[in-house]
């Protein structure tokens, strides 16, 4: 028998339902594809500027969003014990992003060979430097910004990883202790990530804010609608140019550009905010009125588990495989069989690392807990 929920708190199944899960798995594919069409965006692959091509670097704050909000869920529910917790993160890093820092290189040093052209504005030098600090995933520290070959969209990760760290810091450690190991992480790490750490920390927020599961149906009804507008809005108005260009006027032209993926941050803001009312909103109406989201929960969940895969490796594949295939720009052939090579190889690739990341979670947390016991967890769907 379950316990009974008094009046007014919320269960971990209200906040996470089935219905609204399925959404965050669609948004999360989609936001995937969206960075994929944004970089994608290249006149060498196609003459025509792809659709939705825009909405790359706001797709990155979506993810922030959301994993902070499944990060927090994911505590709170099935990993409420450091190793478990620490287990998944790192295999959730480290069996994408190592196979992605070794595919890199491969990939680009074949490309370069086919037609080195479309490699003239990737960095392939200082090797030590670029693969060393992306193992660290220490790219993005203070004002320095090491790309990672022609792999840009790793930068994110760096973020990401290191937003993992210090909100184990503070939910693992004692309170007072935690909070200054985190800040003092974050000093470390520099203003960049102290910046955009904000964005992720909205997503804790949204999971932990009772208050919003309170909103009746209309409310979450016009909200949601409200929200979504905002968001098609916020890039039809260029919104985030336009704050970054105030911020660059602010602060100097040399300083902005030391921000680098940060420089956005004042727009981001904005950005997030709407995310966050949106999936506050949805996971009300959805709830109430997501059962059709059921029918196709099963395509959904399969697409979604390469998900990390296919935002970590579009780059170098799409460059790779424009190189071998090298085929006429001007009509849509070519973008589109890029683009199935990259799908393809992506799914060969996920099925070897993403999706079998359980091997390393498992071993880690065996190891893990012979120093501190915890009970055995299933790993998140989501992260």
């Amino acid at each position: 028998m379950e316990p009974a929920v008094l009046p007014g708190v919320c269960t971990h199944r209200q906040i996470m339902n089935r219905s609204f899960s399925v959404y965050l798995d669609v948004v999360r594919f989609t936001a995937a594809f969206l960075v994929y069409l944004y970089h994608s965006n290249q006149r060498f692959l196609t003459e025509a500027l792809l659709p939705a091509s825009h909405y790359g670097h706001s797709s990155v704050i979506v993810f922030f969003v959301l994993s902070g909000f499944v990060i927090a869920f994911v505590t709170a529910t099935k990993e409420s014990q450091l190793p478990a917790y620490a287990a998944s993160r790192i295999s959730r890093v480290f069996s994408v992003t190592v196979p992605a820092i070794v595919l890199t290189v491969i990939l680009d040093a074949i490309g370069r060979q086919l037609v080195p052209e479309i490699y003239s504005g990737y960095p392939f030098d200082q090797f030590i430097a670029r693969i060393g600090s992306s193992l660290l995933l220490l790219n993005e520290v203070w004002f320095v910004s090491i790309t990672s070959f022609s792999n840009v969209p790793y930068w994110s990760i760096c973020f990401e990883f290191w937003y993992y760290v210090t909100f184990a810091m503070v939910v693992f450690m004692p309170k007072r202790v935690g909070t200054l190991a985190a800040l003092g992480v974050g000093l470390a790490l520099g203003p960049k990530f102290l910046l955009l750490a904000p964005l992720w920390w909205l997503g804790v927020l949204l999971y932990r804010w009772r208050a919003s599961q309170q909103w009746s149906g209309p409310v979450s009804l016009v909200i949601a609608v409200l929200s979504t507008v905002g968001i098609v809005a916020f890039h039809a108005f260029g919104v985030s140019e336009l704050c970054s260009d105030w911020l660059m006027g602010a602060i100097g032209r040399e300083n902005h550009r030391l921000l680098t993926f940060a420089k956005f941050f004042v727009g981001d803001y904005i950005l997030g905010v709407l995310v966050f009312l949106n999936f506050a909103s949805m996971r009300n109406v959805l709830a109430r009125h997501g059962q059709s989201l059921l029918l196709i929960e099963r395509p959904v969940r399969l697409v979604a588990n390469y998900t990390f895969t296919l935002y970590l490796l579009h780059q170098p594949l799409f460059l790779f495989w424009g190189a071998v295939v090298h085929g006429d720009p001007a009509g849509p052939g070519f973008w589109f069989t890029v683009t199935a090579l990259m799908l393809l190889t992506v799914g060969v690739v996920g099925h070897l690392t993403e999706n079998r990341r359980y091997i390393l979670r498992d071993f880690l947390f065996r190891t893990m807990s012979r120093l501190s016991p915890a009970r055995p967890v299933v790993a998140s769907r989501h992260e």
